[in-house]
């Protein structure tokens, strides 16, 4: 039986937001279990998010597509907040945060850059 599959899993974004919540699952399996309510849930919620937000707004027109984009780019900056939260609390390295904001940088720009596309 073939696998269906839809359009926005061909996005080269899509994939590398998916990416971004295997990172954000990684990251937190680690973490105090105090936090597991609190910054675990948050960090992989708003990674989760970007990848729903690229699904969904894929296949829209560009407006709306450029909407779900922003709401994607917002939940980088989610990422970043509590990746930079977690460094300061040294539940993870100041390596392991520098990867994760690369990652998300990474990713960002291509959003950016999705969004430029389609105008």
């Amino acid at each position: 039986m073939k696998n269906i599959k839809f359009a926005f899993e061909d996005l080269n974004v899509y994939e590398k937001a998916l990416d971004s919540v295997d990172l954000a699952y990684e990251t937190t399996t680690n973490f105090p279990k105090h936090e597991l309510y609190g910054l675990v849930s948050l960090l992989n919620k708003a990674a989760v998010s970007i990848a729903l937000n690229i699904a969904e707004g894929s296949g829209h027109t560009s407006p709306q597509l450029n909407r779900f984009l922003q709401i994607a780019i917002n939940s980088v900056k989610e990422c970043v907040v509590c990746s930079t939260v977690a460094s300061r609390r040294k539940y993870i390295s100041a390596i392991e945060d520098n990867e994760i904001r690369q990652k998300l940088e990474e990713l960002s720009k291509m959003m950016g850059l999705q969004k430029y596309l389609k105008k």
